[in-house]
């Protein structure tokens, strides 16, 4: 089964929603210039409150691996997911106390290569290229890259992805999950709670095609 991780979660009545439209997973980002950023306190509220099935991933950018290992521990999360230019040291670092979710910015030119400098991380989650921007860019991934890259690989598909491409992007890729932000929300940070059960819907429609 494709996992489903709703990134972004802000509060507890969006975190329920996605768990009742389906989700596996949580994402909560820690990285201060996101306009989905969640303080450690208000997402360890919710984290608390969340059934033992849905894993809770915390998202960092550049920060340091000591600070991501003592907050993962602190709020019991899952996986920690890194969205910056982190060395493969700093992967196999964090690798030895959770798993940990490399995250690229990918386009045509991107070598699959690179990946093999990673093999600590336990996935590899594929956004799309933005100067400037980690994440939440509503621009779609480079689908065939992905799916040679899905070959053997635990890929992640994120990017620009909404009810209207999910089902296809699935298809294409199948790819061990799905990353959605921007593409469920009503506004940043805030999520469209229609759009969470009608997004699952298709990732399980594409899943069965």
């Amino acid at each position: 089964m494709i996992r489903v991780k709703i990134c972004g979660i802000t509060n507890a009545a969006d975190a329920f929603a996605a768990i009742e439209a389906g989700a596996n997973l949580l994402g909560f980002n820690f990285y201060p210039k996101s306009p989905r950023h969640i303080t450690e306190d208000e997402a360890a509220k919710i984290r608390r409150q969340l059934p033992k099935k849905i894993k809770a991933v915390g998202i960092f950018v550049n920060a340091p691996p000591v600070d991501v290992a003592a907050l993962c521990k602190s709020m019991k999360l899952d996986a920690a997911q890194l969205h910056g230019e982190e060395t493969p040291e700093t992967v196999a670092e964090l690798a030895r106390s959770l798993p940990v979710f490399k995250a690229f910015r990918v386009e045509p030119e991107f070598r699959l290569g690179t990946l093999d400098e990673y093999p600590e991380a336990f996935a590899f989650l594929f956004d799309a290229a933005h100067t400037g921007q980690y994440g939440g860019t509503g621009r779609t991934t480079d689908w065939d890259v992905a799916r040679c890259a899905a070959v053997g690989r635990r890929i992640i598909l994120a990017g620009g992805l909404n009810v209207e491409n999910v089902a296809a992007a699935v298809r294409i890729v199948r790819p061990y999950g799905i990353d959605v932000a921007s593409g469920v929300e009503s506004k940043p940070g805030k999520k469209d709670h229609s759009l969470l059960r009608e997004f699952i819907q298709e990732v399980r429609r594409g899943e069965r095609k």
